[in-house]
């Protein structure tokens, strides 16, 4: 009686293996395959002073002041291979009044510019500041410049400066990375 019903349980269990439906995987089709991560990243940020642009000891304005930082995740070779586009995001809160350029300049270790790009902020008040915000988008064959750079140099210009000139500029950035794998 075992005997039989091992036999009939072992006839069923063929026929169910024999009688499976079975895809055929394409295991090319994993080449097929891209990952495309989006890496969003704080940048550089800022937080001026009126006074920042007036020299107190020597009595005269200064019209451009310049930092530079370093970003040295740009230059490795899989995110140069991988980076698709990058989408750069500045605000800017400025309650001087008055107006400023403000350019970023991507350097080179050799310190040879290798992108550049810029924007106007608007002039604020101390009691009313205003924010100006400005994105910037590099693809393409910029992309390519971008990613040999090591550096970057903000420089921020003010038209004008006194002993008496208030307010602040403070400025927070970030950047989104578009990668393809």
């Amino acid at each position: 009686m075992i005997r039989t019903l091992a036999i009939s349980i072992s006839t069923l269990f063929l026929c169910l293996f024999f009688t499976a439906c079975v895809r055929d995987t394409d295991f090319d089709q994993a080449e097929d395959i891209s990952l495309s991560p989006i890496m969003e990243l704080d940048l550089i940020y800022f937080n001026l002073q009126a006074s920042d642009f007036y020299d107190t000891i020597n009595g005269t304005p200064i019209l451009t002041l310049r930092d530079t930082t370093e970003i040295k995740f740009l230059d490795d070779s899989t995110l140069q291979e991988s980076l698709k586009r990058a989408d750069f995001y500045f605000k800017f809160t400025n309650s001087i009044p008055r107006s400023f350029q403000v350019d970023f300049e991507f350097l080179s270790e050799e310190n040879i510019i290798t992108y550049e790009t810029g924007t106007a902020v608007e002039q604020g008040e101390v009691s009313t500041p205003v924010i100006t915000e400005f994105t910037h988008i590099v693809e393409g064959e910029a992309i390519s410049q971008l990613t040999l750079a090591n550096k970057v140099v903000v420089s921020v210009t003010i038209p004008s400066s006194n002993e008496n000139l208030q307010g602040t500029l403070n400025m927070k950035s970030k950047t989104t990375y578009f990668l393809e794998y």
